[in-house]
């Protein structure tokens, strides 16, 4: 098994994640928390670097002012980045980190960074989705 994945999974037990889903072999967790507004948040352990994305919303038109919004918010995001999956219309938080040095706070604050950019954020998001 995965030296960095029993890792990253000790730091996410620590920080009282809920770990849904595991696949070791894949270096895949699950989780959620949704005190912190996390919900099916993909965490890939894929050496030498941690993949984090969480699902946040789909765009259901080519709407430039959008990307544009989310392009000049990433710019205050303290760690991570709005980014598009491959099909161009979901919008993912992603962060990634490097495996060799992670530590439990480096791993905390990505996901407080996420939940900051949620709770500042939300009202936008929500319009965001229904347009």
């Amino acid at each position: 098994m995965n030296n960095s994945f029993e890792k990253v999974k000790h730091y996410l037990t620590e920080l009282n994640v809920d770990i849904q889903k595991e696949n070791p072999e894949q270096g895949i967790l699950i989780i959620s928390d949704p005190n912190q507004g996390i919900n099916n948040m993909v965490i890939g352990c894929m050496d030498p670097i941690l993949i984090m994305e969480q699902h946040i919303f789909d765009i259901k038109n080519d709407d430039c002012e959008i990307a544009l919004a989310l392009l000049k918010k990433n710019r205050d995001i303290v760690h991570g980045a709005f980014a598009l999956d491959e099909s161009g219309k979901k919008v993912i938080f992603r962060d990634t980190l490097q495996l060799e040095n992670l530590d439990l706070n480096e791993l905390e604050g990505s996901l407080n960074s996420l939940s900051l950019l949620l709770s500042e954020y939300s009202s936008t998001i929500i319009k965001f989705s229904k347009l």
